[in-house]
């Protein structure tokens, strides 16, 4: 396999299986190595920046700890603290940043943004979340289903509940058709995927003997599945006005026992997290008030089941994107 060394991650898309099975095995590894308490500051004296036009508690302390325990310094700027699409162009801050970093990591808005970034950038750009896609976190729920299922994940089931057109539903199509495990997005048909990400990613699976299959019926899309996932509703940076028409339409798409029941003897569940299990949260306390709804996308009893896997998936990403900052930085094996 080709040295990743020196490559931008701005979607799956863009790598092999083979490339994506590697930062998978890398990340496995790192998991070990943080578990065991070894240290691994193999990065020693690099610098990345993290560029958040988008807050995250997740994402955030993924990058900061990763950095860190590789030996990396790390600065984090969000909005107010950058002048970055300000009073600096993306281009030019691209420029600059790389002359004092050795890796940057964008989260926002457009894709178009992370691709400028690396475009004119001389350092590695890593996505750390646009509205099309949400590339780290595939790496960590493929480690996620490894360690349930075994490290050959081909012939699983993965369905997707819900809004099927989000950025994590994107992401997980693409994943999915690269390892060879059938996908299915079973959502209404205006929150299903785009039919152009839909014939790709048909035409890998195939090569990679799975499917892909859209859908509107929950009995058919969750019959036998391995893993159902599910993601909010509402996605941040949307107004508020849309909570009512996402509840109507979503509400059918819930990941509940019955849903559950459907499902592989040995399934799990997954959510890239936060989730609205609960009224325990301002969102969710507010969607209670307005809307008499006490669970969305998730009920609180799959949510804290057996099959729950969202906290194992959540610890993931810090060893996920510790094998991504590693691996486009360095060509080294450990």
């Amino acid at each position: 396999m080709a040295s990743l060394k020196g490559r931008d991650f701005l979607k799956l898309l863009d790598f092999s299986s083979d490339d994506i099975r590697h930062m998978i095995d890398v990340a496995e590894k790192f998991k070990a190595k943080k578990h065991a308490g070894e240290p691994h500051r193999y990065l020693e004296g690099k610098n990345t920046v993290l560029l958040f036009e988008k807050t995250s508690t997740r994402t955030r302390c993924s990058f900061e700890v990763a950095g860190h325990d590789l030996g990396m310094g790390v600065t984090f700027l969000d909005p107010a603290s950058s002048q970055v699409s300000k009073k600096e162009s993306i281009a030019d801050s691209a420029r600059v940043l790389s002359r004092f970093y050795d890796g940057i990591e964008y989260r926002g808005f457009g894709q178009s943004i992370v691709e400028e970034l690396a475009e004119y950038a001389d350092c590695p750009v890593w996505n750390g979340l646009t509205d099309e896609w949400h590339p780290t976190q595939m790496i960590a729920d493929m480690l996620t289903l490894r360690e349930t299922f075994g490290t050959d994940l081909s012939g699983r089931t993965l369905v997707f509940m819900g809004d099927a057109r989000n950025n994590v539903a994107n992401s997980l199509m693409v994943v999915c058709a690269k390892l060879g495990v059938n996908f299915v997005a079973c959502g209404p048909v205006e929150n299903q995927p785009e039919q152009w990400l839909v014939e790709e990613c048909s035409a890998i699976a195939a090569e990679n003997g799975s499917t892909v299959l859209v859908t509107s019926d929950v009995e058919e899309g969750c019959a036998g599945a391995d893993v159902i996932y599910t993601d909010v509703w509402v996605s941040m940076g949307e107004p508020d006005e849309v909570w009512e028409q996402r509840i109507k339409s979503l509400s059918p798409y819930q990941v509940n026992a019955k849903v559950m029941s459907l499902t592989a003897p040995d399934s799990v569940f997954l959510h890239c997290l936060p989730a609205y299990h609960d009224t325990k949260t301002t969102v969710g306390a507010m969607v209670a008030d307005k809307f008499g709804i006490t669970e969305l996308e998730v009920t609180d009893e799959v949510f804290e089941s057996e099959k729950s896997r969202v906290f194992d998936e959540a610890e993931n990403r810090m060893h996920a994107i510790k094998a991504i900052m590693y691996v486009t930085l360095s060509d080294e094996e450990f």
